[in-house]
């Protein structure tokens, strides 16, 4: 996956949780193929553009306690779905263009893999976020959130996208995969 990130204005935060490591690479559970395309399960699909309901100069960027809040609650999102094999309110929590590009089925189907290892994401709660890349606003109405949960004996990589929809960001496009101590960079 290769995208063109800015993060030219974007304030650095300096809290701990902040720093900048290698990028996680490996096998994601549900990949974002290209921009605007809405973020799909498996492979993109041109779609229509999603609706933007307000100028990018009244969108709020996420400070560090919300960014944090969001990852946290997409991370609970996937494990109540994976769990419980009702992929219907994960899809529901997505912006118009996850919604269209995803059905519950679909959703099913692309995180599978990360079912099958097993792994609570519910963990993810005990420890803050570590960011690879500074958290950033990729175009009009996408922002950007990856790094790491550093837990062991398994840390759990993340690359999450969210759209500012009807006044709050929804999810966008999730990449969640498990790094043994060694793929950890």
């Amino acid at each position: 996956m290769t995208l063109t990130e800015s993060n030219k204005g974007m304030p650095v935060p300096s809290a701990p949780a902040f720093f900048y490591a290698a990028l996680i690479t490996g096998a994601l559970a549900v990949m974002v193929a290209s921009l605007p395309v809405p973020a799909i399960a498996q492979q993109a699909r041109p779609l229509a553009a999603p609706t933007i309901d307000a100028p990018a100069s009244m969108r709020p960027v996420p400070g560090q306690l919300e960014m944090s809040q969001l990852i946290w609650s997409t991370m609970l999102a996937v494990e109540h779905a994976n769990r419980s094999g009702n992929y219907s309110v994960l899809r529901q929590l997505g912006s118009q263009g996850f919604q269209i590009g995803n059905s519950p089925a679909q959703l099913a189907q692309a995180f599978s893999g990360l079912r099958r290892t097993n792994l609570d994401l519910s963990i993810t709660l005990l420890v803050p976020p570590t960011y690879t890349e500074a958290p950033s606003v990729l175009q009009d109405g996408v922002f950007r959130a990856r790094g790491i949960f550093q837990l062991r004996p398994r840390a759990i990589g993340f690359d999450l996208y969210y759209q500012w929809e009807e006044g709050r960001w929804k999810i966008y496009g999730i990449d969640i995969v498990p790094l043994s101590m060694v793929e950890q960079r």
